[in-house]
This record gives C-alpha cells, sequence and structure tokens, in this order.
C-alpha cells in the first residue's frame, strides 16, 4: 500500500466511525450526567481503552479470523500485508463472504433509517419514505430474497453470509431500541442503577453501535491495523465529543443524514465486492468524505439560519 492511500483510509476511517457514532455519543453524555465525577473519570479512562482496543480491535480482528480460520491469529492480523500465497488465496476466497454479510447489514441498516426512524429531511425523497414506514420490512425481504437467489448461483457460502448479515442487523436493532428505552428510564430515574451498572450498561451499547463501524470499516480495507488506527481514532475523538460537545454537535442536525447515506454507499459497495465485482480502493473513503461535508455544511448553514 502507497503511503497516500493508507492516510487517505485512515481519514475515510476516522471520519465515518465519528460520524456514525454520534448517536452513541449523545447516549453516553446523557447518562454520564447521572453519574458521580469518579464515576465520570472511571469510564473516560478505562472506557476509552474497552473502545478502541477491546472492541475496535478485538471485533474486526475476530470477523477476518472466523472467516479465515486456517489463517491462525497471528495469519489474520496481518493478512494484507503478507506475501505468503496460502494466506493471500484465503483472503480471497474469504473476502466475498465477509463483505456480502456486511453489505446486507449496512443495507438493511440505511432501509430502517430511511423508512421508519424519525429524522431532519436532508432530502425531498425522505419524507416519501417516512410516510411509507411499513415498507421496510417488504423491501428489507425482497432484496434479501434476491441476494440469496443470486447468491446459490455463484456460491452457497455466500447465501449464507447474506443471511447472517441480515440476521445481525435485526439483533442488533433490537439492542439498540432496548438501549433508547433503558436510556429514557435512567433520565427519568424511573430505573435505579449503580454507577458500575451504568458503566457496564454503556460499555455494552458501545459494542452494539460501533458494529456498524466496524462493518463498514471492511469497505475501506482488509487490514486490521489501518481498521484499529482508523476506528480507535474516531473513538477517541466520540469520547471527547462526549466530555463537552454533545450540545454543538446536535446543532449539526443532519450528520446523522451523511451518516447513513455514507453507509449505504459502504453497503452497495461491500455487495458489489461480494459478487466480485471490484470497486476502486479509493472509491469508499473519497464517497464518504464527499458525503458527510456536503451534509456538514448543510448543517452548519441550517444552524445559521436557526440563530
Amino acid at each position: 500500500m502507497q503511503i497516500i492511500s493508507i492516510i487517505f483510509i485512515v481519514i475515510g476511517l476516522c471520519l465515518f466511525e465519528v460520524v456514525s457514532s454520534i448517536d452513541n455519543a449523545v447516549i453516553n453524555a446523557e447518562v454520564l450526567s447521572t453519574m458521580s465525577p469518579k464515576a465520570k473519570k472511571w469510564f473516560l479512562l478505562y472506557g476509552i481503552l474497552f473502545a478502541v482496543f477491546i472492541v475496535r480491535g478485538l471485533l474486526p480482528w475476530a470477523i477476518v479470523w472466523a472467516t479465515n480460520p486456517s489463517l491462525g491469529p497471528i495469519g489474520a492480523l496481518t493478512a494484507t500485508f503478507s506475501n505468503d500465497p496460502h494466506i493471500i488465496e484465503s483472503i480471497e476466497y474469504s473476502t466475498p463472504i465477509l463483505m456480502l454479510g456486511g453489505g446486507v447489514f449496512l443495507v438493511f441498516l440505511f432501509l430502517h433509517w430511511l423508512f421508519i426512524e424519525d429524522k431532519h429531511l436532508g432530502l425531498p425523497t425522505e419524507e416519501f419514505f417516512l410516510k411509507n414506514g411499513a415498507w421496510f420490512y417488504a423491501v428489507a425481504s425482497i432484496i434479501l430474497v434476491i441476494i440469496v437467489a443470486v447468491s446459490l448461483k455463484y456460491n452457497p457460502a455466500l447465501a449464507l453470509s447474506a443471511v447472517i448479515g441480515s440476521s445481525a442487523f435485526f439483533i442488533t436493532d433490537g439492542f439498540k431500541k432496548n438501549a433508547e428505552e433503558n436510556e429514557q428510564n435512567l433520565l427519568n430515574n424511573t430505573n435505579q442503577m449503580s454507577d458500575i451498572s451504568k458503566i457496564l450498561y454503556l460499555e455494552i451499547i458501545d459494542t452494539t453501535f460501533s458494529i456498524d463501524g466496524v462493518l463498514g470499516a471492511f469497505a475501506f480495507t482488509m487490514s486490521i491495523p489501518l481498521i484499529i488506527l482508523g476506528n480507535g481514532i474516531g473513538a477517541i475523538v466520540v469520547r471527547q465529543i462526549t466530555l463537552g460537545s454533545v450540545d454543538k454537535i446536535k446543532k449539526y442536525v443532519y450528520l446523522k443524514n451523511g451518516a447513513m447515506y455514507s453507509v449505504m454507499c459502504l453497503g452497495i459497495i461491500m455487495v458489489l465486492e461480494g459478487f466480485h465485482i471490484e470497486v476502486p480502493e479509493y472509491i469508499s473513503p473519497l464517497l464518504t468524505v464527499l458525503i458527510i461535508v456536503y451534509f456538514f455544511l448543510k448543517s452548519r448553514n441550517y444552524a445559521k439560519q436557526s440563530l
């Protein structure tokens, strides 16, 4: 990999991690406001170690290892920098399987946001989809059937990967909805939890929300060290936002739109690569940067007009 390519990928990963974790940062800040100063410091110090090295480090490594068990733990970590023909062949075989499953997850994530979730309308078409939210399940089901049918012509493992990706989406979506309910209970003091319980709760939520960023990272690169670096920097930025910038971030009302349209693009790219349609390496970070910058500027203009 050339140094310019590496820098571009890391910037894209970091930016995507930050905007896709805005909801997580808001939840963290609101729950932290109900905790003691000592518990806050503990979470912000040790929590960042868990977020960067455990969740955003072990999770992508475990995914690559699970799809390439023959590589072993070290091989999975250094695969993209290896010249070993066996490792290269293994990665080439497993990459479409990983890409398709992750792509289905991200496409469903975008469609759920587009059809169901409340949002500031950033594009004219969003209102139409929001009014027809009941169609999400029909659209998602049809897309899954088509992907599975096409996958069976290539490799049955691809079809299984697509089903696993869709299952992972609905499982994590359930956890997220439960997190939102528990957050309201915490803020309304209807659920008396100790600070330790709240810290554990936040770590579980962080793990759930990080899955989007980890899976999306594979659209940028298969290099685990680069994913850890880019996502890790992004996680640190999110923690800084949690510390004192959440109110400012909330004013940028279209950042979530930018994150979700990035998710859509990354999901489509991963699905294409799952079917052996190669997409240039620079496309994922380029689209991510352009989309997020557009919605950032749109948010800034909205914030100025609201003053």
